[in-house]
């Protein structure tokens, strides 16, 4: 029988490059309530005592940088002076320009409509970027995601409810968790280490902390992967009490393995938070998603990955694949006419289809983008399996 393992890792709200995404989020959450056509692309960065916040927009809308971000800062934990980094002291910068006249050039008249190709109101929004996106499902669970992925979110959720609901109010807001799992033919079997990493009151005991942690976040979450046999670390380093920004920078878009699928898959590496959905990695990759798992839902592939390419003033995207490692119930090639037939995958048939162009995003912007519930992400709807089971005789007959 053949084994392998498989890794994913999560953050905490209160990881400085979590902060970070979800300030860069909450700036374009206030922007697109008053502003649904604005175009944004907002990237913070954050240290002792400072967060710098720059970036390209263009709105017709003004929004309190300064206070936005200390509201942020503030609903994740940094509350209190003892904790070095707050909301009340730090200093918030801001270096924000418009958009380059050129890009909003290419957005707002793409290569179609200039060359007459146009053929509907969808032809005349260009992707904001050049990129590659991937999406991923399979049937390892009932999110449709990989195993490891969706319990080192569960940890980190679960250590972020134990501080807030004050269960363990010894916990400080940084934290991370990484699973191991362990596959046999494929499929997985158990959990074979765990690392979890908490910040916390410097009066807490290396014992007691391990021992609270394991019965408190560790066990109901893993509950039947672990055995006798899994190896559990809690705070390997040590003491973990200077946590956050000032004991490391943090950055938008830095976690974009956290966000997506655990490292399972592919990334074509552009991150989402803080880029409206012209943006295609962040709209497109939603796209890819919400296809693969439609596909899975559907029950023509057990396992599969979309990737969709795009250039920077098109609207038709360049090319777009479906790979179902020899899951599916027919050949790639026919899975991937069936797709084609069924989604449409230029930028504003996307935004309309998943109804982007709303304040959404904030909430997104830690434990992941993907496996959350449908009113969370309208792109883990499944609601065109019927469409992709029609189109797949036409899709044979075509291949």
């Amino acid at each position: 029988m053949l084994r392998t393992s498989l890794t994913a890792e999560s953050v905490t709200e209160g990881h400085p490059d979590k902060l970070a995404d979800r300030i860069s989020d909450a700036v374009l959450d206030a922007i697109l309530a008053g502003d649904p056509s604005a175009h944004v692309a907002c990237e913070t960065f954050l240290t002792t005592g400072l967060v710098l916040v720059g970036g390209e927009i263009t709105t017709k809308v003004y929004i309190d940088i300064d206070r936005l971000c200390r509201r942020v800062i503030a609903s994740v934990g940094y509350d209190k002076p003892g904790y070095g980094f707050n909301h009340q002291d730090c200093a918030v910068l801001s270096a924000i320009k418009e958009q380059s006249p050129e890009i909003a050039a290419a957005v707002a008249k793409p290569r179609e409509a200039r060359t007459g190709e146009a053929k509907d109101a969808y032809d005349l929004l260009g992707a904001g970027d050049q990129g590659i996106v991937y999406g991923y499902a399979c049937t390892e669970t009932d999110e449709r995601m990989p195993l490891p992925i969706v319990l080192a979110h569960g940890l980190t959720r679960r250590l972020a409810a134990a501080r807030r609901d004050g269960t363990l109010p010894y916990l400080r807001p940084d934290g991370k968790s990484q699973v191991t799992v362990e596959y046999a033919s494929g499929s997985p079997r158990r959990v074979s280490v765990v690392v979890l990493a908490a910040q916390h009151d410097p009066d807490v005991d290396q014992p007691t902390l391990h021992q609270d942690l394991l019965e408190t976040v560790i066990r109901p979450v893993l509950g039947r992967f672990m055995d006798e046999r899994t190896e559990v670390f809690v705070n390997s380093s040590g003491s973990f009490v200077i946590g956050g920004p000032t004991s490391d920078t943090g950055m938008t878009g830095r976690k974009i393995i956290v966000d997506t699928y655990g490292g399972h898959g592919s990334h074509g590496g552009g991150a989402f938070s803080g880029k409206d959905p012209t943006k295609v990695d962040r709209s497109g990759a939603y796209m890819a998603r919400y296809v693969a798992k439609n596909l899975v839902a559907a029950g023509l592939a057990r396992d599969v990955g979309v990737q969709i390419a795009y250039a920077i003033g098109r609207a038709r995207p360049l090319a777009v694949e479906v790979e179902s490692r020899g899951t599916g119930v027919v050949d790639d090639e026919a899975l991937r006419r069936a797709v084609l037939e069924v989604f449409d995958f230029r930028p504003a048939a996307i935004i309309e289809r998943l109804d982007l162009l709303r304040p959404i995003y904030e909430p997104l912007s830690c434990y992941g983008h993907f496996g959350r519930s449908e009113s969370e992400a309208p792109w883990e709807r499944t609601d065109r399996t019927e469409e992709l089971k029609r189109a797949l005789p036409q899709a044979r007959k075509v291949a």
